[in-house]
């Protein structure tokens, strides 16, 4: 079976009424999902128990429903081996031969896997936490404290001058790589007064007449992005060194190599492409 798109994907925080049969399984390790080792086709298992692929995975999650089929998701300790036939693969080397819809599930699992593992424990008190019945959460038997999935905002802004696009290689990217600029939220800052202080803070410019684009779960580890395009409002550009290597205006014709299509901020860049080509202003 051919790795389902998941453009008819119902999302579920419980399953209310058991499926039976067989499941879609996102099973990580290390981050990793497992798919076919086949390079002519990209497969997920698509099987009713996990023992079929000699994998014992008692704390499965379920995620939710794809074409009326149960997804479901797990993660499996390193020291497993892959089943013949199949292979670990980082979730950002899929990007092209996977959908949106795809990547949006994988997110999903990704997120859910990073709150499970990392809150086993109560945070307030230390005592072992269990799963609380009816919803989402993990919940300390001691001191009743409640713990969800983890979700850290963040901002990435298209910033417009004229007909120049402002793009930025930060110190993390391979060489060559430039993309749109992007920051945490920080408590009690609105996303726009993020945007505003991202900007200037790593470039030093200024930005006016903020729309919100579009926004993304960006698994790595629990990040939802939140997209803007911005317009120039003034300054120049001086980077902060210990953050970026490199930024500058870009024209539509003359671009650096640029982020994967399937992440928001390649559609930010799109966007500004397509305003540009049509002879528009931002």
């Amino acid at each position: 079976m051919i790795v389902p798109t998941f453009d008819q994907f119902a999302p579920g925080n419980l399953e209310g009424t058991p499926h039976p049969g067989r499941s879609h399984w996102l099973i990580f390790q290390d981050g990793k999902i497992l798919i076919s080792s086949d390079a002519q086709e990209t497969r997920l298992p698509y099987v009713e128990d996990l023992s079929s692929l000699g994998i014992d995975a008692p704390r499965a999650h379920y995620l939710g429903l794809a074409d009326g089929n149960p997804c479901r998701t797990v993660e499996v300790p390193s020291h497993i081996p892959a089943p013949e036939a199949w292979t670990f693969e980082a979730v950002r080397s899929l990007f092209g031969r996977i959908s949106d819809g795809f990547f949006s599930v994988a997110a999903r699992a990704l997120e859910v896997l990073e709150w499970d593992r990392t809150h086993r424990f109560c945070g307030t008190c230390g005592a072992a936490t269990t799963f609380k019945e009816g919803e989402r959460a993990r919940e300390c038997p001691s001191c009743g404290h409640l713990s969800y999935p983890r979700i850290s905002p963040a901002v990435i802004v298209a910033v417009v001058k004229d007909d120049k696009l402002l793009l930025a290689r930060a110190r993390r990217f391979p060489p060559g790589f430039y993309s749109v600029l992007a920051g945490y939220v920080e408590p009690g800052e609105t996303l726009e007064e993020c945007v505003a202080r991202e900007v200037q803070e790593e470039t030093g410019v200024e930005v006016k007449n903020l729309r919100y684009f579009a926004s993304q779960p960006w698994p790595f580890p629990h990040s939802l992005m939140v997209a803007f395009t911005a317009e120039h409002a003034g300054g120049e550009i001086r980077i902060d060194e210990s953050e970026l290597l490199d930024a500058g205006w870009y024209t539509a014709d003359a671009l650096p190599s640029l982020p994967d299509p399937i992440t928001v901020a390649r559609r930010l860049i799109n966007w500004f492409i397509s305003r540009r080509r049509e002879g528009m202003r931002a």
